[in-house]
């Protein structure tokens, strides 16, 4: 059977440290049998701002039928994920947060039973926030966390000046791979993610009734039935 996974640079910068790490994890994983690989540059999308209607949760889908739309519904069928952000004052890029908030992520559960890599690249400070801005999503969308890479290196630099970097991303990225392959548990990611969901999400979506009813038509498509998730 084969293995999907979807990797987005983060970075309007299509040749900066970012976009360098990731293509080097891709390169990796071109090397495993039987692996599609989607590789998206937010540079190249289309993507509207969030406007806060709502209508996603009853309707199932943005009222902007843009290019978040077509990635949201790529990943939706992916296995797994990697992210990869530059660090804008302490944060991630405008590009990365458009997309968490269009990307019908965390009510929706898009990520439910994938597998995902945070990467973020930083110069001075920060570059741990804007990691854990990526893992606090994949956490509240259901994702399993394989691993998260905090990058420092100098602006416009080569991040492979350090020789351990090359090592670094073989080691985080073949660890996906087994993970995907061997459906591996973290047990103390999954009781967080059950806490998380059936204390916070579920109750929530479950009082706004038909409000959200295309939250839980798209549960159902991701085999959350009547808000079981173990």
């Amino acid at each position: 059977m084969g293995m999907k996974i979807i990797m987005i640079n983060g970075s309007h910068r299509k040749n900066g440290a970012t976009a360098l790490i990731l293509h080097e994890m891709y390169q990796k994983l071109q090397t495993y049998p039987n692996v599609e690989i989607q590789f998206y540059n937010v540079a190249d999308l289309n993507m509207n701002y969030c406007i806060g209607c709502c209508k996603c949760y009853k309707n199932g889908k943005c009222i902007f039928n843009d290019d978040i739309e077509m990635l949201s519904q790529k990943i939706e069928t992916a296995d797994g994920i990697i992210i990869g952000s530059p660090t804008y004052a302490s944060n991630v890029s405008g590009h990365v947060k458009v997309l968490i908030d269009r990307g019908h992520f965390a009510i929706e559960q898009l990520l439910f039973k994938k597998y995902a890599i945070s990467v973020s690249t930083y110069e001075n400070y920060g570059g741990k926030d804007t990691a854990k801005i990526l893992n606090r999503l994949f956490c509240y969308s259901g994702a399993t966390i394989s691993n998260s890479l905090v990058i420092k290196t100098p602006f416009s630099s080569n991040p492979f000046s350090n020789p351990q970097i090359h090592n670094t991303l073989n080691k985080a990225t073949d660890k996906l791979y087994k993970d995907i392959y061997k459906q591996k548990t973290y047990l103390y990611q999954k009781i967080r993610h059950f806490i998380i969901f059936r204390f916070g999400i579920l109750p929530f979506v479950m009082k706004k009734g038909n409000e959200y009813q295309g939250v839980v038509t798209k549960w159902k498509k991701h085999n959350i039935k009547n808000g079981k998730i173990i």
